[in-house]
């Protein structure tokens, strides 16, 4: 007899999480998970107009592949909710992912660029992004780090300790020339989101608390200080968030201190930032909001802040960069094993073992992160079956997709997409067991270009200096 709740009460099923409900058809997408372009033909998942099947033929696997129109559209979709006539200023987080031609994109789309590390200044200015629009982020800058900042013209440079201060003090009067600066704060808003990837409260190791009065007497510092021009205060407050409450006690308690120093040190500062974080759709229980819907109610909490304040609204910036890249960018594997794996009390867990794991994406391991995937190369009628994807790494913890249905019939030679890979999965790959780090394939219009390479062996013996 067949219980009316099916798989969950058959003999032996797991149970996944409570938000995780078996689909009515396994072989189609979740539109909300995936970029624009993606859809599947015939079982085959289409992005960009390619064949996922034809990309691996001719690129292997794993590898990132990057819906170009998706993200030009993401990132003109911030540009216009949050225009520039209106009073903001949208920077696009390279460190979500940056390499020469995303770069260019950018520009092109007509944003702002903010890094946070030499290497990532040396690909905006590779890319002949404009100095004037980049900033420049990082708690531990060296002197000649913002030595070179300062030299190239870079536009901003967010503040992050005292030491700090007086060492870009030092670099712009050796110099000759002056740097624009923001300071960074820490407003004391715990974000909903994971412990390390929560930046407001105060016990971290990010900007100058605005309780303790740090904030304040580094604001003092900079405008006192030779060579340095005060732009105003920069606030970040986490990732992965996807309502604007957060930003409201954020913006209220920053605009605060933007009204103390007017009045204590009598300096109106022009600009603020309400840094980044927009989240993004991972699973079927993320709900982000639009671009245009953010930048209403943001400019909404502005607004009231400063008419409650009594000062003028500061020009305004912000800094997406999961929110552009995220859904623009799926990974991509081959299915290497299958196996069954029975565990106390008679139920069984799928294991999908493919050929890339946690040195493309240690999200999952670093995280806890949630993923969603599919069967990318064909049709099947197979029933759906709970299944956890994992790497081939020497870790217990290398998991990629914790739980998910997939076909019962998967084997093998399939291909498996995960979505959602665009953001810090290649910016945060590594060589782990001397893995190779996978290419990133830029789609459009029936078109793929190869923006990285795929790493070779001769790259990991590049720096081995006994080879």
């Amino acid at each position: 007899m067949t219980h009316e709740a099916g798989w969950a009460h058959a003999p032996g099923a797991l149970r996944g999480p409570s938000w995780l409900q078996p689909p009515g058809d396994a072989n189609a997408l979740v539109p909300q998970l995936w970029s624009s372009t993606a859809r599947k033909v015939h079982g085959d998942l289409v992005v960009g107009g390619i064949a996922v099947a034809d990309l691996v033929a001719n690129h292997n696997t794993p590898a990132y592949v990057l819906d170009e129109t998706d993200f030009r559209r993401r990132a003109r979709a911030f540009r216009e909710a949050f225009a520039a006539d209106a009073g903001w200023d949208v920077y696009y987080a390279g460190k979500a992912f940056l390499c020469t031609t995303v770069a260019r994109w950018i520009a092109e789309e007509g944003l702002s660029l903010d890094v946070c590390s030499s290497g990532e200044l040396t690909v905006a200015l590779r890319a002949g992004f404009d100095p004037a629009r980049i900033g420049y982020h990082g708690n531990n800058k060296t002197l000649p780090e913002l030595r070179r900042a300062v030299a190239a013209g870079v536009g901003r440079i967010i503040v992050d300790s005292f030491a700090e201060i007086e060492r870009l003090s030092s670099a712009a009067s050796d110099i000759g020339s002056t740097a624009r600066v923001m300071v960074r704060v820490t407003a004391g808003v715990e974000a909903h989101t994971h412990e390390y990837i929560a930046t407001a409260h105060e016990d971290q190791k990010f900007g100058f608390s605005i309780t303790s009065g740090d904030a304040l007497d580094a604001v003092r510092r900079v405008h006192e200080a030779d060579g340095l021009e005060l732009l105003g205060l920069h606030s970040h407050i986490g990732s992965q968030i996807f309502d604007s409450s957060g930003f409201e006690v954020a913006a209220r308690r920053v605009l605060a201190l933007h009204a103390r120093v007017s009045d204590e040190l009598g300096v109106t500062m022009p600009e603020m930032d309400l840094g980044g974080g927009f989240g993004i759709a991972y699973t079927t229980q993320d709900d982000p909001s639009e671009p245009a819907q953010l930048a209403i109610e943001m400019s909404k909490i502005v607004e009231h802040e400063c008419r409650s304040l009594g000062v003028a609204e500061p020009r305004l910036s912000i800094e997406p960069g999961r929110a552009i890249v995220g859904p623009s960018m799926c990974t991509v594997y081959t299915v290497g094993t299958v196996k069954a794996v029975t565990l106390d009390g008679g139920a069984v867990r799928t294991y999908v073992s493919v050929d890339g794991g946690m040195s493309d994406n240690i999200r999952t391991a670093l995280y806890d992160a949630d993923y969603s995937c599919t069967l990318a190369n064909r049709a099947s009628e197979a029933p759906p079956v709970l299944s956890r994807v994992v790497g081939k790494h020497c870790e217990a913890g290398d998991i990629i997709v914790k739980d998910e249905f997939l076909p019962a019939d998967l084997a093998p030679g399939d291909l498996v997409a995960v979505p959602g890979t665009g953001a810090y999965c290649r910016s945060m790959a590594s060589n782990y067991n001397h893995a190779l780090r996978p290419p990133v394939i830029a789609v459009r219009d029936g078109v793929a270009t190869v923006v990285l390479r795929r790493e070779t062996e001769d790259d990991l013996l590049a720096t081995d200096v006994g080879a």
